[in-house]
């Protein structure tokens, strides 16, 4: 998923008065009341175009607070990851402020400072509480979120409003065509447009790396299953586990996603539903502007909606797999009231919605009302609509994978077994058994167990 994330609400009701407030007062900055005269705070985060525009506000928090702001690392998500890993390990930390994220975090629980003491409940308040909940471990808050993404629903608006469609399928199977809201439904629907001759596919998802055992666990999330249970055992090899493996094999056994499934990733994804070879898939919000685009994607540019990711069997949790990019205080900084200042001055109303005008998803309520209120004026109904079904999922459906260290190890080593047992190199029934057999005796090796 991070991969994705570096390429890069109903609700309206419900804040209402925040976009009322929104119209009638600019936004408002953190972190600038105190002086930090002579402090240096030295910073190691995340770069690349769409994250490096935040960080020209900085000038503002020094001049605010006396401080002078150095920005020691910039890297892409692998990279800054590598860097963190390094000093803490080697015990060269020389920076205050640190890039996290929610679905990394754990690796590095024992190198960042907790950061419930430094924020009031009134500061916490409008932030997503799914996000903050995330944030946790053993009662700790690891980081300070800055913006976050989550898989909608994305589906071909032509198809789904047509006509003929429409009466075809109910004849078949018996409901209304219309977006799926259950797993279930994804099957039928991608069976019948694929047997419509509608489009080559009929669903998709991306096939390897993380990106496949992420899919899959939301997935398996949905129909009441999970990859380990508190102590880390694995508990997959399940009902859940193998009617989860079982779905993808039949989509891909009988056609109805791409051949080339396993080596697939977010960008192939992508640009098969932006070439109109897809009717509905999971996708990333980050893809909009591009999919709107007619002259990058004229196929669907005007012809798709989005709306909230499905249920499985366990009938009421929805798809959520998400991360947050965040900032977090190192437990070596030798100024954490000014490292903790910045983060709250970059994390703020103002700078956040600063940032989620460049597209990205907002983890504040109030950013959120903000950028809800801009879009309406947009004169395109999707603009709007998008921000209200990802508000609402960000708010109700955030889960991250398995919050421990050797997440990214544990999908290595599960990742091909799963594309085995899609391909049907393996029964669903052994592929799973295997892979939670391995996985306990991975987590066995690396001391989980004793």
């Amino acid at each position: 998923m991070l991969r994705k994330l570096l390429l890069l609400v109903g609700l309206l009701a419900v804040f209402g008065v925040s976009m009322v407030a929104a119209q009638d007062s600019e936004p408002q900055f953190a972190g600038l009341d105190q002086r930090f005269d002579g402090v240096t705070i030295k910073v190691a985060t995340i770069g690349g175009a769409p994250y490096e525009a935040m960080y020209d506000s900085i000038s503002q928090w020094e001049e605010a607070t006396g401080a002078t702001v150095e920005i020691v690392f910039l890297g892409d998500g692998f990279e800054i990851d590598r860097y963190l890993k390094t000093n803490y390990a080697a015990g060269t930390v020389d920076f205050d402020v640190a890039w996290n994220h929610t679905s990394f975090m754990s690796q590095y629980v024992d190198f960042v400072e907790p950061l419930q003491s430094y924020f009031t409940e009134e500061e916490l308040a409008p932030f997503s509480d799914a996000i903050i909940s995330s944030a946790m471990i053993d009662g700790d808050l690891q980081l300070i979120p800055r913006h976050a993404d989550i898989s909608g629903m994305h589906y071909r608006t032509d198809l789904f409003g047509n006509a003929d469609y429409q009466a075809a399928f109910e004849a078949e199977y018996g409901y209304p065509l219309a977006p799926p809201t259950t797993i279930d439904e994804m099957y039928d629907m991608a069976e019948f447009f694929v047997a419509q001759g509608a489009v080559q596919y009929g669903t998709q998802f991306a096939g390897k790396e993380e990106a496949l055992s992420g899919r899959y666990y939301e997935l398996l999330v949905a129909n009441g299953g999970n990859y380990f249970d508190d102590a880390f055992e694995p508990t997959f090899n399940s009902e859940a586990g193998i009617a989860t493996a079982q779905w993808m094999r039949d989509l891909y056994a009988n056609g109805l996603i791409p051949a080339d499934t396993p080596n697939l990733l977010w960008p192939e994804v992508a640009q098969n539903f932006c070439d109109g070879n897809v009717a509905f898939y999971l996708e990333w919000y980050g893809w909009y502007s591009y999919f709107q685009s007619p002259d990058s994607c004229p196929a669907v540019a005007g012809n798709f909606a989005i709306v909230r990711g499905p249920v499985g069997a366990s009938g009421d949790v929805h798809t959520g797999w998400a991360g947050a990019h965040a900032f977090s205080v190192t437990r070596a900084s030798q100024n954490k009231e000014a490292a903790v200042a910045l983060i709250k001055f970059l994390t703020s109303e103002a700078v956040e919605y600063q940032e989620a005008q460049l597209g990205v998803l907002p983890v504040r309520d109030d950013v959120w009302a903000r950028i809800i209120s801009d879009a309406s004026g947009s004169g395109v109904a999707l603009d709007t609509e998008r921000l209200q079904v990802a508000q609402e999922q960000i708010s109700a459906d955030f889960f991250t994978p398995p919050l421990f260290p050797d997440w990214i190890s544990f999908t290595n080593l599960w990742t091909p077994i799963l594309q085995g047992v899609i391909l049907g190199d393996a029964s669903v029934e052994d592929g799973v058994a295997q892979g939670a057999d391995e996985a306990r005796s991975l987590l066995d090796d690396l001391g989980y167990y004793e």
